[in-house]
């Protein structure tokens, strides 16, 4: 997997430690998205106000190559990452005209997951709104990155949490979800 823009001036590596294999994660990456699942971060800024879900959606299951991935609600080629490829459920790379942003699922063993993201940005300096891009990835991203990573973490666990074929009332789900 090559995820890397070489000119690119804003490269960083995050990581979470899962408490489930990545077959139990990689459904959660999916569906992640404006007006699909959502970004399990800050819902208010990240996602328009509108709730990242908390459950996975089947609809929103279906991924290949060349599909849009809404920042915005109306997104365009400079507002939607594209799948690239993906290996699943090992790893998933999102591209955009300046961007691009992998994901690797590390199976460690004892029913844990390292989950490792790579975000690299080339400021596109004749742009008229280059500063913001540069206002965002150096101020707002690692905040919202690690909110997400660790909605991603909270998601997935309280699934785990969950037995199968056991019937919860919403009284009875776990104050954490």
């Amino acid at each position: 997997m090559i995820a890397c823009y070489p000119r690119a001036q804003y490269r960083c590596t995050r990581a979470i430690t899962i408490g489930a294999d990545p077959e139990k994660v990689w459904p959660w990456l999916v569906q992640v998205g404006c007006l699909r699942g959502g970004w399990y971060a800050d819902d208010l800024l990240d996602n328009f106000a509108r709730p990242s879900v908390r459950q996975i959606v089947p609809e929103l299951q279906d991924l290949r190559v060349g599909q849009w991935l809404a920042m915005v609600p109306r997104p365009s080629e400079r507002t939607a990452f594209v799948v690239d490829s993906f290996a699943r459920p090992s790893w998933l790379l999102w591209r955009s005209p300046n961007r691009t942003f992998a994901w690797r699922l590390i199976p460690l063993g004892d029913g844990r997951t390292r989950l490792i993201t790579r975000l690299h940005t080339v400021y596109e300096w004749r742009r008229p709104l280059a500063l913001g891009t540069v206002l965002l990835m150096e101020l707002a991203d690692y905040p919202m990155m690690r909110r997400m990573l660790r909605g991603i973490r909270e998601r997935v666990e309280a699934e785990q949490a969950i037995a199968p074929g056991i019937w919860m009332t919403p009284t009875s789900i776990p104050a954490s979800t």
